[in-house]
This record gives C-alpha cells, sequence and structure tokens, in this order.
C-alpha cells in the first residue's frame, strides 16, 4: 500500500530563494494545502465548517528538510495517519519532487474545534472518526518512519 496522494503542484516562482531554492518557510505551502484537500476528502469541507463551525486548528508540527526544492519542480504531498484519538489526529506528510525524491517530511498534530463554542475541543464526528480510524489502520502495518520527530505523540490524559 502506498500512502495517498493529498495534493500535486507547481513551484511557485515567489517561493524561491537567492540561491535559487524553495525557501524554508514555504514548504508549509503545499503541505498546508494538503491539509485542507484531506480535509475536503474525509468530510470536513467548507460546507461542514459553515454549517457546524468546527475546523482543524494546527497544535505542532515539525519539519524535516531533506533535499533542496528548486524553480522547476513540481512536488507531490503524500500523507500518512500516525495516531488519533477523538479530538486529535496525528499525520506524518511527505513531500516529493518531481523526480521522486523525499524532499522534506512534516509531521504534524492537528485538533478538531469548535470556534462557535469558545473555541475548544470537540470529538470528530462520528463518520469522520470512521474514515480516519481505517486509514490509521491501513497505515499500521507499514515500515515506521525514520523522519518521525520524537517528542510528537498522541498522550492520553489520565483522570
Amino acid at each position: 500500500m502506498s500512502f495517498p496522494v493529498l495534493l500535486e503542484t507547481d513551484v511557485e516562482p515567489e517561493w524561491i530563494d537567492y540561491n535559487g531554492h524553495l525557501r524554508d518557510a514555504y514548504y508549509g505551502i503545499p503541505f498546508s494545502s494538503a491539509i485542507d484537500h484531506l480535509m475536503d476528502d474525509i468530510g470536513l469541507d467548507a460546507a461542514y465548517r459553515a454549517r457546524t463551525g468546527c475546523t482543524l486548528y494546527t497544535l505542532e508540527l515539525h519539519v524535516h528538510f531533506l533535499a533542496e526544492v528548486k524553480r522547476d519542480d513540481r512536488v507531490t504531498v503524500r500523507m500518512r495517519v500516525r495516531g488519533l484519538d477523538r479530538k486529535r489526529l496525528h499525520l506524518m506528510m511527505y513531500l516529493h519532487r518531481s523526480d521522486g525524491t523525499l524532499a522534506a517530511t512534516q509531521d504534524t498534530m492537528l485538533l478538531h474545534v469548535d470556534q462557535a463554542a469558545g473555541p475548544g475541543a470537540a470529538p470528530f464526528p462520528e463518520p469522520v472518526w470512521q474514515t480516519l480510524d481505517a486509514m490509521r489502520a491501513a497505515h499500521a502495518p507499514l515500515p515506521e518512519d525514520r523522519h518521525v520527530s520524537r517528542a510528537l505523540s498522541l498522550v492520553s490524559k489520565t483522570a
């Protein structure tokens, strides 16, 4: 099994720095856009957000820069569900250059938030939870990723 493609895009000229490489801050644009695509795919789309006032917030992310990306590259973002609880989603995302080289990874923790209630954390709707849980289960048997940040993980709070 391969990880699903969330986004494929050209590198924009304004993303390039004075050395002819993708500026470090601009690696975040394809990763962030890929999360938007994932939200649409799993049912947290614009209609859901307008109807419920709920969305995803980024709690934490770690980017690992592995290879240069240049102006003429086309990049693809794939993702893996690494962890999940009723309110949080731990994703590992992979940015590949057009030649197939893994250029960067992003380890991301997202929180489902009800903005109308404060904002505050809110459980995923059941259909979204089931979809994410099925993705997590499908990805679980795959080899561990060597670029995962050691400090980023789901930790359950005990009462």
